[in-house]
């Protein structure tokens, strides 16, 4: 995914893959008939609000902040879900849920900066998951993408949200 290095060691990442692999995230999202069953993550600061407005607007579950343990495997837990696709901002900061997701087979959809580790994501969007403006222009693309693909918003209106 990433385009070139440059001397500084800074990686350039490709536009268009990153667009492919949104579209792509976006179709499996859209895919599933109860918008509840996708759990939307983010335990960064930067990614809270950015995940809630997502749930909010694509009909998603949001868990913004300190994902808790065994809420994926432990049913006699409050707070247990059930859900069938997991989308996390980062994946280094959202291990503890990819791991519990692994166990119990949901798949997993990951805005992976060039560093992030993959290992149980299955669909990773290339983008710079560091930055705020980014994570945030990230999942309003995302939504705005599943609200078109699920009939919602009509691609000749403008969303404003």
């Amino acid at each position: 995914y990433q385009r070139r290095v440059r001397g500084n060691d800074v990686s350039i990442i490709d536009v268009k893959k990153t667009w492919e692999q949104l579209l792509l995230a976006a179709r499996v999202i859209a895919s599933i008939e109860n918008p509840s069953d996708v759990c939307v993550i983010s335990s960064r600061i930067y990614g809270q609000r950015a995940v809630l407005k997502c749930a909010l607007h694509t009909g998603a579950t949001a868990i913004a902040g300190r994902f808790t343990p065994g809420t994926f495997t432990n049913q006699i837990q409050a707070a247990f879900k059930a859900p069938r696709l997991l989308v996390v901002t980062d994946p280094s900061a959202d291990h503890q849920a990819i791991m519990e997701s692994s166990y119990v087979n949901i798949h997993v959809i990951a805005f992976c900066n060039t560093e992030s580790p993959t290992k149980y994501v299955d669909i990773a969007i290339p983008c710079n998951s560091k930055s705020i403006h980014s994570v945030g222009l990230m999942w309003w693309v995302l939504a705005r993408e599943v609200r078109r693909m699920r009939g919602d918003t009509p691609r000749t209106l403008e969303w404003d949200v």
